[in-house]
């Protein structure tokens, strides 16, 4: 089936799921069957969310799923929901590029996982709106996410070794808005969940201060490229590393580059 072909089956899914919504709302279905039809809807909204993807016609893809989401929060189904907030953030993260608005679903959905007591599915969520937050610059918000993720995971015997990596990100994120900030966390840090200290971005964190206090950028980049030799950075890791690159006087706009 070409794109018009899946926009037309889409469109017939959106009128069938509207009709099955207007008859739920009648008195007599209410008392007879009026979920069973709301359901329906719901599962007509999602196929034709799909179809309209498919097609690649993104604005209505997320219409019907919103139209969806409307339904089962009102039918107190919010885990359902969330997982459409989340289909909707994706469409906005890597289709259409509105990273704000792929934040703000990424939100609501761990907002609803939370309400829910699924805990991991709303940290996953909130991962995401903390890496975007810091790329977009708003670091208290991406801060305050990593903490309040390590400080949930770091008592969890299966969680606890990824502990480290959001301390170690939300010490980055201090770091690039005030050094100070960066030391006070990273003690912090250390008497929160002793066994940071011990790790490999404990102590490149340590290294990156003193190389900063000295202003020394070949020290900065040696320490990171140790790192990066045995712990592969990846793209987040290297944007906030040059961030803070940028700062060591001398080092102007640096050269671009950490190796």
């Amino acid at each position: 089936m070409d794109s018009a072909g899946k926009e037309r089956e889409a469109v017939q899914l959106m009128a069938e799921a509207e009709k099955r919504v207007k008859a739920s709302h009648s008195f007599l279905r209410g008392l007879f069957g009026g979920n069973t039809k709301i359901e329906e809807a719901c599962e007509m909204y999602t196929r034709a969310a799909n179809m309209f993807k498919m097609a690649k016609n993104w604005s209505e893809a997320i219409n019907c799923l919103n139209a969806a989401i409307d339904i089962y929060t009102d039918m107190g189904r919010f885990t359902i929901a969330a997982k459409h907030h989340i289909t909707i953030a994706e469409i906005y993260e890597t289709e259409l590029v509105d990273i704000e608005k792929a934040i703000a679903h990424y939100e609501q959905s761990a907002d609803y996982y939370k309400g829910e007591e699924s805990n991991s599915s709303a940290n996953k969520c909130l991962l995401k709106v903390a890496a975007y937050a810091a790329q977009l610059e708003q670091y208290q918000k991406a801060i305050e996410i990593y903490e309040q993720v390590g400080a949930n995971t770091m008592d969890n015997p299966l969680l606890k070794y990824s502990a480290k990596d959001y301390f170690f990100k939300a010490a980055l994120c201090h770091f690039i808005v005030d050094e100070l900030n960066a030391k006070l966390a990273l003690e912090k840090y250390e008497e929160m969940f002793p066994a940071f200290t011990d790790s490999r971005e404990c102590k490149l964190l340590k290294k990156l201060l003193e190389a900063h206090e000295e202003q020394n950028s070949e020290a900065y980049t040696e320490a990171v490229k140790e790192f990066d030799s045995i712990s592969r950075l990846d793209q987040w890791l290297t944007t906030m590393l040059l961030r803070i690159k940028k700062s060591i006087q001398g080092d102007g706009e640096g050269d671009g580059d950490l190796k």
